[in-house]
């Protein structure tokens, strides 16, 4: 029997089942700010509409996390219009936001960096979503208070706090190939302090390919080579209101874990894209984060806010010389410690002008370091020793005007400036602003525009990692967004939102292939249109649906590529959730990525298409025990869909899993 027959047949089984509840819960709507740990927050509205900003920003609720079954902030944010989840040679998923790599999203966790200071990159998997409040996603022509390395745009994720009472949490899910997930929540508030801990274990054998895939050389099938992981995370947050005007806040996460990174399939030496397999494991990583916050409302016009933080991570990695991975004595082989650390602080003053608007002041500074040592096996097949230790600085001011000259118009203008101090090479500093508006045509019609100058400074390795081509004179890369829309409310609860963007990037950074080094030589465009809606049915169901089309194009001098490689022409999806009035709810998605192609390298440059694919997931939940427990089972990638995100690298084929969360 087909896997996905089978898969379909078991939960049509388990829907008949399944017990039969009290009565429909209704969906939960946004409560704002309500339950949310902002305290380290960077305030980029006047209040919690996103609505209410010019730039884009697209929210995901904790219910919405939960409706969908996602398990880390990957899964969370993919099927938003603009992103782009794809898992490449690192066997780590990235999220793209309209064409710019991840290097170029700024990822925030209660205002704390996530970006890796060694090459401005982040792993989404080792954030669990059990702590998580809400999720804004804001698209390049973001607030000027977030500061320079957003391209791209903001992932800024907001967790929980404690509310009135003691409430608690504790899921357990298995699913196929040996895959195990368990967490926990404890909240609560008393008087003037209130606290939220979770925490989560999770570990799996791999991820099983389809079963239409065709075996080669280097994997034959089934589970696949070298994609087993374990993750632990451990998550706190205090607050202590002081008195009315003072709050003080404190975060604190602790993360660990390791994982394979799954070698190419090709076989074929003759392939124009062939390139020699990587036998690489993470053998060991530990993550540690704290910040500690105050917000001090002046009684008057005058508030304050500031934290301080500081996030670091040690990695243990090793590149063996076979799939069998016990040795290390050929060629290109290594065993290295890398050592990772970003601190600083940020304090911002706002001023209300009355009727005259607000302007909010921001400076912050960051010192980030990187520490490798290892050995690495040279071209005459001996061990090589390295010691590397690389540290730069980046100091930002920023200003930010708010006004609402009518009553249904807002303006936004922002400047800020950033510095650049650098170990070697020519420090750097820039410019960047915003401008923006939004205008309610009619009480259910929104037009918003915007337009941004954004930077984004050099991470170390494009500095200084001389193996990889590291080059101290790399100057900052620079993008000018631009960006047009629409939200409109139709009769019958139906949300509608059209946005166009425009996007110019210039003295982007990558490899130059004649030179081996990493310049500022790529001119690129990104141009789209994004579509979404939404319908809800009374308080038991939603649909909601979106599109992005996108155009990229290389406008670099001498470049034989037309679009950029890996950025989809086309993406939608389609989501809904439907509950019964016995507590039983359905939920399906469906993910279409279409008009994607990849390159050669080396002369001449071969292009080709990746290849469509679609995926369906399915979920169905039962609460019970007045929705104290709840049981649910689903199937991703329901019709085992075999297909890559990078050519040479399946992704999971159909899968199944279980579980039951119990809640006070």
């Amino acid at each position: 029997m087909n896997r996905h027959l089978f898969n379909g047949l078991f939960l049509i089984l388990l829907g008949m089942l399944l017990p039969l509840g009290a009565h429909a819960r209704a969906l939960a709507p946004d409560d704002g700010e309500k339950g949310m740990y902002i305290l380290g927050d960077v305030v980029v509205t006047e209040t919690a509409d996103p609505a209410s900003t010019p730039g884009t920003i697209r929210r995901i609720t904790a219910q919405e996390i939960e409706t969908r079954g996602a398990r880390t902030l990957d899964e969370a944010v993919a099927l938003m219009p603009g992103v782009q989840v794809r898992t490449a040679t690192t066997g780590t998923p990235r999220i793209n936001l309209r064409g710019f790599r991840s290097r170029h999203t700024q990822l925030l966790l209660n205002g704390i960096p996530f970006n890796s200071t060694y090459d401005g990159q982040f792993d989404p998997t080792i954030i669990p979503v059990e702590n998580i409040g809400k999720i804004d996603i804001g698209f390049g022509n973001q607030s000027v208070l977030y500061g320079q390395g957003g391209l791209g745009g903001v992932l800024n994720v907001v967790t929980q706090k404690g509310e009135e009472g003691f409430h608690g949490m504790t899921d357990i899910e298995i699913s196929e190939d040996q895959t195990h997930r368990s967490r926990f929540s404890l909240s609560g508030k008393k008087d003037a302090l209130d606290f939220f801990i979770s925490g989560s274990m999770a570990q799996s054998d791999g991820f099983r390919v389809s079963d239409d895939f065709d075996a080669t050389r280097n994997e034959n099938g089934g589970l696949r080579e070298n994609s087993d992981w374990k993750r632990q995370n451990l998550f706190f947050n205090l607050g202590y209101t002081v008195t009315d005007n003072l709050e003080l806040g404190l975060v604190v996460n602790c993360l660990s874990g390791e994982y394979g990174r799954p070698p190419s399939i090709l076989d074929d030496k003759k392939d124009p894209f062939y390139k020699s397999p990587k036998y690489e494991r993470v053998e060991d990583f530990d993550g540690f984060s704290a910040q500690l916050n105050a917000a001090l409302d002046i009684q008057g016009p005058l508030s304050f806010r500031g934290w301080v933080f500081t996030n670091a991570m040690e990695e243990e990695s090793n590149r063996y010389d076979d799939d069998t991975y016990t040795t290390m004595k050929k060629k290109n082989a290594y065993e290295k410690k890398n050592d990772t650390a970003v601190s600083g602080g940020t304090l911002q003053t706002r001023y209300d002008l009355d009727g005259a608007g607000s302007v909010t002041l921001s400076l912050g500074g960051e010192k980030h370091s990187f520490d490798s040592k290892g050995t690495r096996i040279d071209k005459k097949n001996k061990a090589q020793g390295f010691d590397n230790d690389w540290e730069l600085e980046i100091y930002t001011a920023s200003a930010e005007y708010r006004v609402s000259p009518l009553d249904k118009l807002n303006l936004v203008l922002g400047y800020g400036y950033s510095g650049l101090e650098k170990e070697s090479g020519s420090d750097d500093s820039k410019g960047f602003f915003q401008a923006g508006a939004t205008y309610y045509l009619f009480d259910t019609t929104c037009i918003k525009g915007s337009l941004a100058k954004k930077i984004r400074f050099p991470s170390l390795k494009q500095l200084h990692e001389t193996t990889s081509g590291g080059n101290p004179e790399l100057t900052t890369e620079e993008s000018y967004n631009y960006e047009l829309g629409i939200e409109q409310m139709l009769p019958g609860r139906i949300l509608m939102g059209v946005t166009g963007f425009y996007i110019d990037a210039r003295d982007y950074i990558e490899k130059d292939e004649a030179t081996d080094l990493y310049e500022n030589n790529e001119e690129l465009r990104f141009k789209g249109i994004e579509l979404t809606t939404e319908k809800r049915f009374r308080d038991n169901a939603f649909v909601r649906a979106g599109y992005t089309y996108m155009e990229t194009e290389d406008r670099s001098s001498g470049s034989f590529k037309d679009e950029l490689q890996y950025r989809p022409g086309h993406k939608f999806t389609l989501e809904g959730n439907y509950e019964f009035g016995w507590g039983l709810s359905i939920y399906s998605s469906l993910l279409h990525v279409a008009n994607q192609y990849h390159y050669s390298g080396g002369s001449p440059v071969v292009k080709a298409s990746l290849g469509d694919y679609t995926i369906v997931n399915l979920k169905v939940e039962q609460r019970l025990l007045k929705g104290m427990m709840h049981l649910y089972a689903g199937v991703d990638n329901l019709f085992d869909e075999e297909y890559e995100e990078s050519y040479g690298l399946p992704r999971d084929g159909s899968a199944i899993y279980g579980g039951v969360r119990l809640s006070f």
